[in-house]
């Protein structure tokens, strides 16, 4: 039994219809992102996530709650929930903080980086074995990064060091979260990450301040929320209906959408080193999924 009751049955998997979930997600995910570079050129950081992350915390259990009821609140791991929200609040706040200095497609393909730092953290910390092949892995990874950052003196690489803290801390609680998902369901690491994740905002809010939104700008920090409610859940149905190998490459295409929005609003057209950096960084991470294929899937940021 679970620490939270909820009943797992065994499924057939619905491959097309968790595809079909998954590209949803990322449209979702990546016009989330778009929106939320918007915003934090006029509002403090913490302010527009801690309308994201209320918003997606009723989302979410909206979504949820109907099938689960106050069970899926049920753990005996509250201390390992806290500690994961705490991280993950740094990392989003780190992520937006990039977006404010880079361009979108820029920070997104550093983003995808997170499964690398995963598998160094599973390593040193669950004493997964990496071997050889995925050592050249994260290895090769790690130049598709540096591409992506092109370290230097102006904006774009301060916003770059943002954006590997965030992949770096994310990496983390990746790691972490594979020991807690044995016990825990996706529900419930989803609601737990949303309601605290909500808080810590909410508390942070006094310390980065808060500018009142006008109601055009309230009603977008809305649809951020929601947005980002229903690609978390269409996320964990994707991964719910068919096997990690078979969805999870479509998850990069949050990549293209990011590159199509960047020149839609700001007209950032993508390098050379961008596209081939994040070719390389994309690369390494589904040959680290084809890897992984056989464990359990894990919740998005």
């Amino acid at each position: 039994m679970t620490s939270n009751n909820l009943e797992r049955t065994p499924r057939s998997d619905k491959i097309p219809l968790g595809i079909m979930y998954m590209l949803a997600a990322t449209v979702l995910f990546a016009a989330s992102s778009a929106l939320s570079k918007w915003q934090v050129e006029s509002y403090p950081f913490s302010e527009v996530l801690l309308f994201r992350s209320a918003v997606s915390l009723i989302t979410c259990a909206l979504l949820i709650m109907p099938r689960t009821g106050w069970t899926v609140f049920r753990t005996h791991r509250l201390g390992a929930h806290v500690g994961r929200s705490v991280t993950q609040t740094v990392a989003q706040s780190c992520i937006l903080i990039a977006l404010s200095m880079m361009p979108l497609a820029g920070a997104m393909a550093i983003n995808f980086s997170a499964p690398l730092f995963a598998t160094l953290f599973a390593a040193f910390f669950l004493g997964e074995r990496v071997g050889l092949p995925r050592t050249m892995a994260l290895a090769i990874g790690f130049c598709g990064v540096l591409l992506v950052a092109s370290p230097g003196a102006d904006t774009f690489g301060v916003g770059a060091i943002f954006a590997v803290a965030n992949a770096v801390l994310y990496g983390s609680v990746t790691a972490a979260v594979r020991g807690m998902s044995n016990t825990e369901s996706a529900e419930t690491l989803t609601i737990y990450q949303m309601a605290f994740m909500t808080l810590l905002f909410l508390l942070a809010t006094p310390v980065f301040g808060f500018t009142m939104p006008t109601q055009t700008d309230a009603i977008a920090m809305i649809v951020v929320g929601v947005l980002n409610g229903f690609g978390q859940y269409w996320w964990t149905r994707a991964l719910s209906l068919a096997p990690p190998s078979a969805v999870g490459p479509f998850y990069y295409f949050s990549l293209v959408w990011a590159i199509v929005l960047g020149y839609l609003f700001w007209g950032d057209v993508p390098t050379l080193t961008l596209l081939a950096g994040s070719g390389i960084v994309v690369g390494s991470g589904l040959f680290l999924l084809w890897r992984e294929s056989g464990k359990r899937a894990l919740p998005a940021d």
